[in-house]
């Protein structure tokens, strides 16, 4: 089953969901509009929201509350972009000008703000207390994470157990929540919602991890950003961290003063250091042991299309070169 496969065991869903977000992104002040659909509709995956759709149907449900969470983690999700493209002084997000870089980092952020309002108005409909309990700590540990990753910028004694912190609650917690609600949603028992809330925190750590590989060996237009964005913005992400424990003194001090200092200089180098460390054969591996663990989780599950295409999700997250 390829990617586009997956997506088509919830077309119609998927279909639908486009056309809520577009519906309730509508307001009376029309920057707020023009900012969110450019955001929206600039061709990310919508992974998350799809996890909310395989889960809910995984296990059965068959009602149209669904559509409008899927909705509300998706408007999260664009809500932590438009931040952290301002707080990263981002230009570029798939391969197009962020929207801080178009109209300004005042509007996105404020932007950002609709999006989180709107999501929580949306959020109350469901009339759901366990869902808005999962979502609004989610929203919260996003933001912790965020301010982690701030203060680990251009600090190379960061370990490799801080890093996993991070990433778990900068980006896996909205896939953990994404695929939890999805579960509350349906109804589950409490073997399968917690297998579900699971598969997204393990799901999210391996697509973290890869993204990590490919800052280091990706194509730059397949990924819409730069190799070694990371390493320019001083983020020491576990390559480099793994690099240090695992290369020469010289190369140790080396990848220390390119973490402090930021930018490119020394970019090849690091390349090479990177390379010979086996860092990425580390970070890959570490990846696959997310996924697997995300595939151990999905046995709580029937047997149906939804959860193949969960499990085969697995696989994507691994395989992907962007």
């Amino acid at each position: 089953m390829t990617a586009q496969r997956i997506y088509d065991t919830v077309a119609d869903d998927f279909s639908d969901v486009n056309d809520l977000i577009l519906r309730r992104l509508s307001s009376d002040v029309p920057l707020v509009e023009k900012i969110a659909q450019y955001i929206i509709e600039s061709g990310g995956k919508r992974l998350r929201p799809l996890l909310v759709l395989l889960s809910s149907r995984a296990l059965g449900y068959d009602q149209q509350d669904h559509l409008k969470l899927a909705a509300v983690i998706e408007f999260l999700h664009t809500a932590t972009l438009l931040h952290d493209d301002v707080v990263d002084t981002s230009d570029l997000r798939r391969g197009r000008s962020t929207a801080n870089a178009k109209w300004g980092n005042a509007p996105s952020v404020l932007v950002g703000d609709f999006l989180y309002a709107r999501a929580f108005e949306m959020m109350v409909e469901l009339k759901s207390l366990p869902i808005m309990d999962v979502l609004s700590h989610a929203t919260a540990v996003i933001a912790e994470g965020e301010v982690l990753q701030l203060m680990n910028v251009k600090n190379p004694d960061v370990s490799e157990a801080q890093y996993m912190e991070v990433i778990h609650n900068k980006t896996a917690m909205l896939f953990e929540a994404a695929s939890h609600s999805g579960a509350l949603l349906a109804g589950a028992a409490t073997e399968q919602e917690t297998a579900l809330r699971d598969y997204g925190k393990h799901l999210g750590l391996a697509f973290q991890l890869v993204d990590d590989v490919l800052d280091y060996r990706g194509d730059a237009e397949a990924m819409g950003k730069n190799v070694g964005d990371d390493l320019a913005e001083g983020k020491p992400t576990l390559p480099l961290i793994h690099a240090m424990a695992n290369t020469s003194d010289e190369g140790r001090q080396l990848i220390r003063q390119a973490i402090r200092k930021g930018g490119l200089d020394d970019l090849p180098t690091i390349l090479g250091l990177v390379n010979d460390s086996g860092a990425l054969e580390y970070t890959m591996d570490r990846a696959r042991q997310e996924a697997d663990s995300a595939r151990a989780c999905l046995a709580q599950l029937p047997d149906t299309p939804h959860r193949e295409a969960l499990l085969l999700l697995t696989d994507i997250a691994v395989a992907r070169v962007s």
